[in-house]
């Protein structure tokens, strides 16, 4: 009875997709678009190089890490409907692992990688276990109480620089490989980052494609169904939720390796916001909408800041007419393109 994977109206999800005919025109789309996406990903340190504009491999380092926090949030707003308005958390407490052990003079990534992961999944564990007990508008206000408690733990600690935020004296070292892997070369790290993201990418589509992600996703449509059923939808988000924590720690590990510097401003809610507008702007529930939308969100930022000191004047509503005119984000909106 527990099965999804059996036909009848035990065994479907009132959630779960209708199935796409191999080799059409929507089972094409759905394949390529991420793989025309990771190529030019892939490719583009030798275009930027070719081009002599190296900026752009440093521009799309960032781009591709705050995009594994985008895709993490999406695992859980776009198929479980769980609307965080504090991942931006556990973005901070990785990056901040990888401060505070480097102000201890722990420079190892094969300790502070693993370590920054892991103590950003038991946080998401821990606030999971409280916020998952609500829904709705309570669920986005105790996720954002957490993170704003977190928030300000770490502007408390003076010891670690507070407000200020703290310097990292260069990037990890990883011994044992540093012969050939040196993180401090630019194109280097641009593929630490790039591996990271497409296995983070790899991760989400096993877990939203296997019987896991269909208990979560009919979860979404139908919660009583699903205990109907003989599933606890709360264990199976919890787990989700904590999965999407570990993640975006990931994501603040490489982002401190990136910008060598760690700052309470990692966890603010703001950051939460942008990275929700991210999901949105590219399509929620597709994971490579997400990064879309990282893509999409982080370069209009950085061309429309570049034309003008008060860029987030055009900003702001060009972002809320995109979101209002195109439904289900860009991937939906080419999605509408593409069937005329």
């Amino acid at each position: 009875m527990t099965d999804l994977s059996r036909n009848g109206s035990a065994g479907v999800s009132a959630a779960d997709p209708a199935p796409i005919a191999p080799f059409s025109r929507a089972w094409l789309t759905a394949r390529w678009v991420p793989l025309v996406l990771f190529a030019a990903l892939a490719l583009l340190p030798f275009v930027a190089d070719w081009a002599g504009e190296g900026f752009y491999i440093t521009l799309f380092t960032r781009i591709m890490i705050l995009a594994i926090a985008a895709v993490s949030l999406d695992l859980i707003l776009g198929y479980g409907a769980m609307v965080s308005f504090g991942h931006a958390a556990y973005l901070g407490i990785g990056a901040y692992v990888i401060g505070i052990l480097d102000y201890h003079a722990v420079g190892n990534a094969w300790i502070g990688w693993p370590l920054g992961i892991a103590v950003s999944a038991v946080a998401a564990l821990l606030i999971g276990a409280v916020s998952l007990k609500t829904r709705g508008v309570y669920f986005i206000m105790i996720t954002l109480a957490f993170a704003q408690m977190l928030y300000f733990a770490a502007t408390s600690l003076s010891r670690y620089g507070g407000d200020d935020g703290l310097t990292i004296w260069g990037r990890n070292t990883v011994p044992g490989l540093d012969g050939w892997l040196d993180l401090e070369d630019r194109t280097t790290y641009y593929y630490v980052v790039f591996v990271c993201l497409l296995l983070v990418y790899l991760l989400c589509r096993a877990l939203v494609t296997s019987r896991f992600g269909r208990v979560i996703r009919g979860a979404k449509e139908n919660e009583q169904r699903m205990r109907a059923v003989g599933f606890n939808p709360y264990v199976y988000r919890l787990v989700a939720f904590t999965l999407s924590g570990a993640m975006a720690g990931l994501a603040g590990v490489l982002l401190a390796n990136h910008a060598e510097f760690v700052s309470p401003a990692y966890m603010a809610w703001t950051r939460s916001g942008e990275l929700i507008v991210m999901v949105v702007l590219g399509g929620m529930g597709t994971l490579h909408g997400a990064i879309i939308g990282a893509i999409s969100f982080l370069m209009l930022e950085e061309i429309l800041s570049g034309l003008w000191q008060h860029w987030k004047v055009i900003f702001g509503p060009l972002l809320i007419l995109l979101v209002l005119f195109a439904r289900g984000g860009i991937v939906g909106w080419l999605e509408k393109r593409r069937h005329g």
